[in-house]
């Protein structure tokens, strides 16, 4: 990846505690489906999507562009619920999708956190990789320095702001995997915050 080099801010282990609002035991969801509809390969149809999930018995089933963004009502956990949704992808789109988990509250903390505000000027290339667990801090501390950009680890996320955009997106995202020891997906600040008003 081109962009490292200097020194930059890692800030760990800050994120907020799993968990969410929840009104009579039901909690509003945002599922990130990872790599989806990436060209010709992958696809998933986002109006089937919203099929199979509401037969499925979840509530109030969105879903947010084609990139795999996943608005619903839940009774179950975290871990379970990112089960289940790849289940019915693997069910219904004979496709192995993992899926990234986020309360609308985790979600709303993310936007409200905004480290690489005060610097990100093109939300287009400020971007968000969600995790889903919290990441190993050995490996963070380890992480090199960016060469034209910041990034910031938050929690289970990972704030990055390039101002010259990613030379190469499917790179940078093994090289993040690599170095992190986890693979996540990334969704940029637009979208971040797009989400966060379709919760509300």
């Amino acid at each position: 990846m081109a962009w490292w080099g200097t020194t930059f801010p890692v800030v760990n282990g800050l994120g907020s505690a799993h968990g969410g609002a929840s009104v009579h035991g039901v909690t509003r969801y945002v599922a990130l489906l990872r790599a989806v509809n990436l060209g010709a390969t992958r696809r998933v149809s986002m109006p089937r999507l919203r099929e199979v999930l509401a037969e499925r018995g979840y509530g109030d089933v969105r879903t947010h562009l084609a990139s795999g963004n996943v608005l619903l009502e839940s009774p179950l956990p975290e871990a379970e619920l990112a089960a289940d949704l790849t289940a019915a992808i693997a069910e219904h789109f004979a496709l192995d999708v993992p899926v990234v988990i986020r309360t609308a509250e985790e979600l709303a903390d993310v936007l409200v956190a905004d480290p690489l505000g005060h610097v990100a000027t093109n939300p287009a290339r400020y971007s968000v990789t969600f995790h889903a667990e919290p990441l190993d801090p050995e490996r963070v501390a380890a992480l090199p320095a960016a060469e034209s950009g910041e990034y910031v680890v938050r929690g289970r996320e990972v704030y990055v702001w390039l101002p010259d955009g990613l030379q190469s997106d499917r790179g940078a995202e093994r090289t993040w995997a690599q170095l992190l020891g986890a693979t996540g997906t990334n969704r940029n600040w637009n979208t971040v915050r797009k989400l966060v008003e379709l919760t509300r």
